[in-house]
């Protein structure tokens, strides 16, 4: 027998070996009530799906869908039955799982004929996906070398898949079967199609958008919130995948065994000064403009998404286009630190937009704008006190300012400036590659490797110390920043298609470090686990003015 501890109410039960986590769930139920339905477990720290056996004693933590991981599967799972409908619906039609998009996720389908589809055959797919969910069809795992997994793919035709496992270096690899459509997933899924009871199909602009549940109460879907600016700049990032021929990550890999890796650098870094360029020569003609020439640059994004070298970037084309850049970061306007609002659990809320004084930035705004000279606090985070250290700006005629930070496109900070002198820039790293055509790779997890690597390096923070705050960092996200997105005159994607191939090489050795015997552990194995789908490569050709150089080291520029 099996000593098994259930962590959820820390009580321990036996269990005879090879036991599935449904037996053991079933033996704590009794004893254990959770808020909403168990999707998933972690098993000593590392996340596992409920047909999952033990032959050991075990640490077991039964999750919902309220978890990021539990919501991981749920919407995996969920994905596998639309693709299994579109299929049976459809035969040889194509679907393309592409992006997280108005609190669901984008999906790009295609008729076999080339066909547009029509709202008869989204009712289709949606019929034939609740008659899957309605007979609870299980989900089975298959394990198998690697080379017979790619023999099944390639007979179907799947070369996205075919591509990844080629690449992948693995000895064995998993696939799953619903029904008789075979698919492969980079992650656990629930045990059948009947946990799925939360769920929506609808069109969305040229595609469709599959609907998941609220993470904060998965009983009930997302509300949808539309995002057509967002929408556009994943639309301009799959436009240059496409030209780059670079569809998902065993692209990247195969082009990177072929050679092609400083190509691949130099345009992606080539892409995003087009783009940057493209912006300042927006700002500059909208300057010179009219009666009311631009004068304020505001820029904001999540934390990770490479704000201050964009900034840094922006204000060197704008040189270039004759014009004098002025900038500052809403940070030095934070309060004292005695004065920060407070998180519930006592820390302070730094992320909060009462920790800002915009009181005194709008003063300070508002006498920049009418030409007067003023001096500029700059926050000093060791002592948590505002200084002022003789930092003085003044706007000359040829002069634009330009802010930076998390609430900078929060009208609250800048309401004493009119609208029509603001440029606003939204920036983030809006993942640019797939691992295949129906695994996404989330834009927080490119956000994260991106912190853990610079908070390391700078020896801010262990590994294991980003991972506990990252929680909080993405609620204050959903609060400060993503709700003022979509007011953004321009979208910024900040992510190289090579990126995750150059992070690799630094994210493997600091992951590694997190014990296993601590939560963030399941955090730091599934992140390892996803990297090692890239091929990795040295930062050697990445060049010193690369946002990638704000988070790896090495930029010629000062932060």
């Amino acid at each position: 027998m099996l000593q098994v501890r259930c962590k959820n109410n820390g009580k321990t039960k036996s269990f005879p070996e090879g036991c599935s986590l449904v037996d053991v769930w079933q033996g704590f139920a009794d004893d254990l009530k959770m808020p909403y339905p168990v999707v998933s477990a972690k098993v000593n720290n590392a996340s596992q799906g409920l047909k999952y056996r033990l032959f050991q004693n075990r640490d077991v933590e039964f999750l919902d869908a309220c978890d990021g991981s539990g919501h991981r599967v749920y919407v995996r799972s969920l994905c596998f039955v639309l693709y299994k409908a579109v299929t049976d619906c459809f035969p040889g039609s194509k679907l393309f799982i592409e992006h997280p998009l108005s609190r669901g996720y984008y999906c790009n389908f295609r008729k076999r004929a080339g066909d547009p589809f029509t709202d008869d055959d989204v009712q289709a797919i949606c019929h034939r996906m609740q008659e899957v969910i309605d007979a609870d069809m299980p989900f089975r795992r298959t394990e198998a070398t690697t080379e017979e997994a790619i023999r099944v793919f390639r007979e179907r035709g799947f070369m996205d898949k075919v591509k990844l496992l080629e690449t992948s270096g693995q000895v064995y690899s998993d696939y799953y079967t619903l029904g008789d459509t075979v698919d492969y997933y980079y992650g656990p899924l629930v045990p059948s199609a009947g946990y799925l009871k939360v769920w929506g199909l609808e069109r969305y602009q040229d595609g469709l958008l599959l609907r998941v549940p609220d993470k904060n109460n998965p009983t009930i879907l997302a509300e949808k919130v539309d995002q057509p600016r967002t929408f556009e700049v994943f639309a301009e990032k799959v436009h240059w995948d496409i030209i780059m021929r670079l569809s998902n990550a065993g692209d990247v890999n195969k082009a990177i065994q072929k050679g092609y890796a400083s190509e691949l650098i130099q345009v992606s870094e080539a892409l995003q000064e087009k783009k940057i360029v493209k912006i300042a020569e927006d700002i500059d003609e909208r300057f010179h403009r009219g009666k009311n020439p631009i004068r304020l640059v505001l820029i904001t994004g999540p934390s990770s998404s490479g704000k201050s070298t964009f900034c840094k970037r922006l204000s060197v084309q704008l040189l270039a286009c004759g014009l004098r850049p002025l900038s500052f970061s809403t940070d030095d306007y934070f309060v004292n630190r005695v004065d920060t609002p407070k998180l519930p659990n006592g820390q302070y809320d730094f992320d909060n937009v009462e920790a800002v004084d915009y009181k005194l930035l709008g003063d300070h705004l508002s006498r920049l704008m009418n030409g007067e000279t003023v001096e500029i606090p700059e926050y000093n985070f060791v002592t948590g006190k505002r200084e002022y250290n003789g930092k003085k700006l003044h706007l000359s005629s040829d002069s634009v300012l330009i802010i930076e930070g998390i609430h900078a496109l929060n009208p609250l900070l800048t309401k004493s400036v009119a609208d029509e002198l603001k440029y606003k820039i939204y920036i983030s790293a809006l993942t640019s590659i797939s691992l295949d055509d129906h695994n996404w790779i989330p834009t927080q997890d490119n956000r994260l490797l991106r912190r853990i690597i610079r908070d390391y390096n700078k020896g801010a923070f262990t590994a294991r110390e980003t991972i506990s705050q990252w929680k909080n960092v993405c609620e204050a996200e959903d609060l400060w920043i993503f709700p003022f997105q979509e007011t953004a005159d321009v979208m910024f994607n900040s992510a190289l298609n090579i990126e995750f191939a150059v992070l690799r090489t630094h994210a493997e050795l600091i992951l590694s470090s997190v014990p296993k015997n601590c939560p963030e552990y399941a955090e730091a194995h599934r992140l390892l686990k996803f990297i090692h789908y890239f091929i990795p490569i040295s930062d050697q050709e990445i060049p010193p003015t690369s946002i990638m150089r704000e988070f790896v080291g090495g930029s010629s520029f000062k932060y």
